[in-house]
């Protein structure tokens, strides 16, 4: 008998595929057109605060009433279940083995929104090439659920994985702190983004910011690097201060936005949030790897065609 393979993944080795892949012919996703908004927070250095980033994200926007998935992508040192407080009874690596699908992996967080938890100190997860990456990409589209927004939490460096969750998604948020290590990073990420995946536009997220307007200043020099040598367009996406709130907030395993929501930090949340919820979706798809992107097909599809 043949190997079945299916979106370029050996079913074989990661049987989740064939059953979840089947999925988007199922009739139960004829009625799912409403194109979903994807964010991948990147950020190239560790220690910059993209999985606080997201974690306060889906929060705020779960508050907005948007309907958010939270997805783990630091598939091998995954810690946004941590950081929510929640113990997942499956994770990502379940569904690579067929045990469980996405759907039934998903756990709901108190503030609203759902996360897709991955494995802490899986190295299988940790050493999924790209075809494996881009079944998981493709895999999405069987969640028979409605979904306004997904956040795509990546993890630090370089990896193909990061890379490929990136270009999959519409947007692509990059968490920056006023340190030379995560502006050379940061700049390493958008360079191989732009030059070898294609993404040219990016948004800006200063964090971690000490004293009023320092963000924008941070902003404003790594765009001049970028100016220099990159033909990229950023966006400045606004800055979460350097708070206590904060650091209290994760010590204590909750969101800022629930734990201290008059806090500074909490109301950055909640404007970069109002600003997340205006990015465009594109009106179809782009003709590379993307999340969801039988919706965007359906939607392209819907769109009428002026008669002249």
């Amino acid at each position: 008998m043949p190997t079945r393979t299916c979106c370029g993944v050996n079913l074989e080795r990661y049987p989740m595929s064939a059953p979840e892949l089947s999925l988007i012919r199922n009739n139960r996703l004829e009625s799912l057109t409403r194109p979903v908004r994807v964010i991948a927070v990147a950020g190239g250095k560790g220690g910059v605060g993209k999985t606080s980033v997201s974690v306060n994200l889906a929060t705020a926007l779960s508050r907005r009433g948007r309907r958010v998935v939270l997805f783990d992508g630091d598939l091998g040192l995954a810690n946004a279940d941590v950081m929510l407080g929640l113990s997942p009874n499956y994770t990502l690596a379940h569904v690579l083995a067929g045990e469980r699908t996405l759907e039934e992996v998903l756990v709901e967080a108190p503030q609203g929104f759902h996360l897709l938890p991955a494995a802490s100190g899986s190295a299988e997860l940790a050493q999924l090439g790209p075809e494996e990456h881009l079944g998981l990409v493709r895999a999405f589209s069987t969640l028979p659920m409605q979904i306004d927004t997904l956040i795509v939490d990546t993890a630090p460096g370089l990896h193909h994985g990061v890379l490929q969750f990136a270009q999959a998604a519409q947007h692509v948020l990059i968490v920056l702190c006023d340190e030379p290590a995560s502006l050379t990073d940061a700049y390493a990420l958008v360079k191989v983004l732009s030059r070898k995946h294609g993404v040219s536009r990016f948004h800006v997220l200063a964090n971690q910011c000490r004293g009023e307007r320092t963000g924008a200043g941070l902003f404003e020099r790594f765009a001049r690097v970028t100016a220099r040598f990159l033909d990229v367009t950023l966006e400045f996406a606004g800055e979460v201060p350097s708070d206590e709130a904060l650091r209290r907030a994760v010590r204590e395993q909750r969101p800022v936005l629930d734990a201290y929501p008059a806090s500074p930090a909490a109301r950055a949340f909640k404007k970069l949030a109002g600003q997340a919820d205006t990015w465009a979706i594109p009106d179809g798809p782009r003709g590379n790897i993307e999340f969801f992107v039988e919706r965007l097909v359906r939607v392209g599809r819907a769109r009428p065609v002026a008669v002249s």
